[in-house]
């Protein structure tokens, strides 16, 4: 009598139903996989706007200009700074959110406004001296809002005394 080899067709099932657990348990983890990536890189746009504010605020310093406040009347004002053929309007040395455009923000981060990011200063969920940054098809959310759909980069206000804050919140990412 010759010796089977291989695997029984019990042993095979066996072995696929263990499989698909496995496949059931292991998948929640990466399947946001995405929404890592994006958290990641809302990390790295965080970074850009802490270490260009520190270039504007250079650029203010060097023109003697740190420690004004901003002047609303445009036709004397002179605490602004031009980086990369950008005028950036800055309060107390730094970009000033409240008069902060997608344009501006480029020259100073190079973030992509038009494919990747969406920029928001004006809508109600922008509290007076803030930003929002959110990746294309997200909405900003205000302070308070629901924390489960966050995802996004709030930058605030610098003061005489203080740098700009600037903080992710990637729930919902």
């Amino acid at each position: 009598m010759q010796q089977q080899r291989g695997f029984t067709l019990i042993e095979l099932i066996i072995v696929i139903v263990i499989l698909g657990i496995l496949a059931v348990t292991a998948a929640p983890k990466f399947i946001d996989i995405q929404g890592d990536a994006t958290a990641s890189t809302l990390q790295g746009v965080k970074a850009a706007l802490q270490g260009g504010s520190q270039l504007v605020y250079a650029k203010s310093a060097i023109a003697g200009e740190q420690k004004n406040a901003n002047d609303d009347n445009s036709a004397t004002r002179t605490n602004d700074v031009e980086i990369a053929d950008v005028r950036v309007e800055t309060e107390f040395g730094y970009p000033d959110a409240d008069r902060m455009t997608a344009d501006m923000v480029n020259g100073w981060v190079d973030v992509d406004f038009t494919n990747d990011w969406t920029f928001d200063n004006t809508s109600s969920a922008v509290a007076t001296g803030k930003f929002i940054i959110t990746p294309k098809g997200k909405t900003a959310v205000a302070a308070g809002g629901d924390a489960d759909t966050k995802c996004q980069v709030v930058y605030t206000n610098g003061s005489l005394t203080a740098s700009p804050t600037v903080i992710t919140e990637t729930k919902g990412c």
